[in-house]
């Protein structure tokens, strides 16, 4: 068995791509691999075209950290003429 560690960048599919030497006339080999990202300087995964920041959805529009809040009166629906 031999370890091989790379670091990789995927293209602007998302997609990893890399190429690891065998070695000319070895047979087969059974390969695992394990994707462990690598955060960026400042601790946090930037977003790239997929995915969502840490936090996204916990501060976003809807979000409401205060727990006292409450839904005002919505009103009456107004009367519309039917269809048809």
């Amino acid at each position: 068995m031999r370890v091989v560690q790379l670091t990789v960048v995927p293209d602007a599919d998302g997609v990893l791509r890399f190429a690891i030497p065998a070695g000319a006339g070895e047979g087969r080999f059974e390969v695992a691999v394990v994707l462990t990202p690598v955060p960026a300087a400042n601790g946090v995964h930037a977003p790239k075209g997929l995915g969502w920041p840490p936090g996204y959805f916990e501060k976003t529009a809807g979000s409401i950290p205060d727990l006292t809040f409450e839904r005002g009166d919505q009103g009456e629906y107004e009367a519309r003429e039917t269809l048809g």
